[in-house]
């Protein structure tokens, strides 16, 4: 898929996620309907005694986005961390596919899970598809030998992201955008059930930030997949997430569809910051804009 592609696919896709979308109200969440593919609850971190995330309840469901929101210090990326194993919650449950986070085995939990993170640190001598070929590695063999299956996948990875044609660059030679989406493709190569993602967009002009999450949403609509990400810009988070997550004080403060969670009482609360909130010219969708200062 090239870029006109993907900019139709994100068009598009924009219309019809406008089009199914209702508002939830907070307290009607859809816990225990065993559609979820990932499930958190009451999930509780503190580092070195300071508390971080609180009694935090979600689950991620086939073929929906959720997006996290909140300020600087809300515990967004703690939450990454948690539910991809890198942290360990003090209280509370984490279950994959009803089975408990903690007794998956690396490898398998690998062919299941796949993280972007914010900030990737890549080596520089290495190819853009050797990167990709990594996200294979749960799959390999003792002898740890990619097959032709696994190079045709790491292919079509590359291809969905439109970095086929950088193949063969090494990442020291990439763009930052480039490099992100080499990291995208190597989470996609892991063929995953949940894809968890830091940011995905922190590095990129708003061209980039439009493909690549145009791309995501796409990709997780049509494999349904269930994904979580994690955004600081609210306006793109209402345009490409089915659902948002409101953290404030490690707290949840507000989850459901993003005309739910993005109003002007809720965003000055969590980020003690005045805005105005008004639907898309396109889409109706919710555009948050700060409130001019009076003179």
């Amino acid at each position: 898929m090239g870029r006109q592609g993907i900019r139709r696919v994100g068009d598009s896709l924009m219309r019809s996620l406008a089009a199914r979308r209702t508002d939830v109200p907070v307290s009607q969440t859809r816990f225990g309907n065993g559609r979820s593919w990932l499930e958190a609850r009451r999930i509780t971190f503190s580092y070195n005694g300071t508390p971080i995330l609180n009694e935090i309840d979600l689950m991620l469901e086939p073929g929906r986005m959720l997006g996290v929101i909140g300020p600087n210090g809300a515990g967004k990326s703690t939450l990454v961390r948690l539910l991809s194993r890198l942290l360990t919650p003090a209280q509370g449950k984490i279950r994959i596919n009803g089975r408990d986070l903690s007794e998956w085995r690396g490898a398998d939990l690998a062919r299941v899970l796949a993280v972007v993170p914010q900030d990737p640190e890549l080596p520089a001598t290495f190819t853009a598809w050797e990167m990709v070929l990594l996200g294979r590695t749960p799959y390999l063999s003792w002898t740890g030998r990619e097959g032709e299956k696994d190079r045709q996948i790491a292919r079509q990875a590359m291809q969905d992201t439109a970095i086929w044609h950088l193949a063969d660059r090494f990442i020291g030679q990439l763009s930052g955008g480039e490099q992100q989406r080499v990291v995208i493709a190597r989470a996609l190569a892991q063929q995953p059930r949940i894809l968890l993602l830091d940011e995905p967009t922190a590095h990129l002009d708003i061209n980039h930030q439009m493909e690549t999450l145009g791309l995501i949403a796409h990709l997780v609509h049509d494999r349904q997949l269930s994904a979580m990400a994690i955004f600081h810009d609210l306006n793109l988070a209402a345009q490409f997430c089915d659902d948002l997550i409101l953290l404030s004080a490690g707290r949840i403060l507000a989850q459901g569809a993003p005309s739910a969670v993005l109003t002007p009482n809720l965003i000055r609360e969590a980020y003690g910051a005045p805005v105005g909130v008004m639907p898309h010219p396109d889409n109706g969708l919710p555009v948050v804009f700060p409130l001019g200062r009076s003179v």
